[in-house]
């Protein structure tokens, strides 16, 4: 039946061939970066092709930037359990199916349809008089409505949610970085306040031994009541620091188990602050290696690429629409003729549309996909504002922080010989209990702030680590070594 229709789908098919053509073009307007709105270069690391390390952050995979290992199982955990970069990874795969739904606007739809019409005739609209029922069988291969894309109305909708898209999965990416930082941290203040903890309870014993030895010195009469106080504040102050750094170690084992998904059990042994081995020595590299290296920054960009795509369909609902209905087919009133010679059909129906009065509603989208181009333009800058101000923060609090730890384990060690000296002249009658308990609390609080100290170093080098696009490899094949 179809041999008397084949002209008419080769008309079809041309037809068809020739809209693929012409809708290769669109009305969107040339796509052009916008200029980075940063400095040529940080402040605080003007020589960004020198370095003691080649190794650049994001192609350093976070297994080598953690030797914990510890800490190595619990980042893997992450990536596989947490929440939130499972609604990241669930949005891109819908982002994805969006754009498959609007692709599929650029191909002509098919369908076979097959009807069966039965239908009562009155007997005043037959000849014989007499009512009668008439039936019907039709079956054929129709194309509904299909958009002949002139003017790239339908391909402007389909880079936009390409871009989307593209952007979705930026942003899982970056999601991925954020939560690698995050967990590190929380790891990292976790191990921070087990050894504040660990050294508040060594204190606390020892201050809990000097004052039964100050309480039996008073009772004999040996020292006076303003040093047995004074021994006792020592003892209740190390009490309320045990009390303070367990509810903080426990809030921050909470956090790194929501980081991580659930309760992890069978850990490997976690290092010390003292015994991490993370790496400090990132080059920065040049302001404008963010564009490429930082998934949010490209995330932003193909936003701007999909409202830029925006323009051209709102442009082209200007012009005429142009769709095109058809069919091809055979009908009969006998089953058994359906497929007989003679019996074919067949449609032909181009539609054309052509907007006259909206009142002003396409200029109102025209202007909307205009305004937010711009928006997603100063979002696109923002960004790379806020990229250049994170990695110039840790470039310049980098250095500051090595000449910290440096000086606070000076400062430490000063404050161990200074108690190993009062100790002596206390021993000896020299010094009063006043000067020996001063020392005491000043050797806590360097011991103390040393520790936090050293986790702000490897917090800081985290956030370095970040800012520069790395967390997103979980292996790296660098070969080059790693200064550590």
């Amino acid at each position: 039946m179809f041999n008397s229709s084949s002209l008419h789908i080769r008309q079809l098919s041309a037809a068809l061939l020739a809209a693929g053509i012409l809708s290769g073009c669109t009305m969107a307007p040339t796509y052009e970066r916008p200029e980075a709105p940063i400095e040529s270069a940080y402040a605080t690391e003007t020589d960004t092709t020198s370095s003691t390390s080649d190794v650049q952050a994001n192609r350093l995979g976070w297994r080598e930037f953690f030797p914990d290992q510890r800490l190595q199982a619990l980042i893997a955990a992450a990536l596989e359990n947490n929440r939130d970069l499972r609604i990241s990874a669930l949005n891109m795969e819908a982002a994805r199916a969006q754009y498959g739904v609007t692709r599929a606007d650029q191909l002509p739809n098919f369908n076979v349809t097959a009807t069966d019409t039965r239908a009562r005739v009155s007997s005043v609209e037959t000849s014989t008089g007499q009512s009668v029922v008439g039936e019907t069988y039709q079956v054929g291969l129709g194309l509904a409505a299909f958009e002949l894309d002139f003017f790239g109305r339908v391909r402007s909708l389909s880079n936009a949610a390409l871009a989307s898209y593209l952007a979705t999965d930026e942003a899982r990416q970056s999601a991925q970085i954020s939560l690698v930082s995050q967990v590190a941290q929380a790891y990292l203040a976790e191990r921070s306040y087990s050894e504040q903890l660990d050294l508040s309870k060594k204190t606390l014993q020892s201050r809990e031994q000097n004052y039964d030895l100050a309480k039996r010195r008073f009772d004999v009469g040996a020292s006076s009541e303003l040093d047995l106080r004074l021994s006792e504040t020592l003892v209740q102050a190390a009490r309320i620091s045990n009390a303070t750094l367990q509810r903080q170690r426990d809030q921050a084992d909470n956090a790194l188990t929501l980081l991580v998904g659930k309760k992890l059990t069978d850990l490997p042994e976690g290092l010390s602050l003292s015994q991490q081995n993370i790496v400090t020595d990132i080059p920065a590299g040049l302001p404008s290696d963010l564009l490429e290296r930082r998934p949010d920054i490209r995330a932003a960009e193909q936003n701007l690429i999909s409202a830029n795509a925006n323009i051209g369909a709102a442009r082209a609902a200007f012009f005429p629409r142009i769709s095109l209905t058809a069919g091809i087919g055979s009908a009969s009133n006998a089953l058994d003729d359906l497929f007989s010679a003679g019996f074919s059909t067949w449609s032909f129906v181009p539609q054309l549309t052509l907007p006259i009065f909206q009142g002003g509603r396409n200029v109102a989208n025209l202007q909307l996909s205009e305004v937010r181009k711009n928006i997603q333009i100063a979002t696109y800058e923002k960004t790379i504002q806020t990229a250049f101000k994170e990695v110039a923060d840790a470039l310049s609090a980098r250095g500051t922080l090595e000449e910290q730890i440096k000086a606070q384990d000076g400062f430490l060690n000063a404050q161990q010989e200074r108690m190993r000296l009062t100790q002596l002249r206390y021993d000896n009658g020299v010094a009063s209990s006043l000067d020996l308990l001063d020392s005491q609390r000043e050797l806590f609080s360097a011991q103390q702030a040393l520790i936090q100290a050293r986790q702000l170093r490897f917090n800081n080098a985290i956030d370095l680590y970040r800012s520069l696009g790395g967390g997103l490899a979980e292996h790296t094949d660098i070969s080059a070594p790693v200064k550590q």
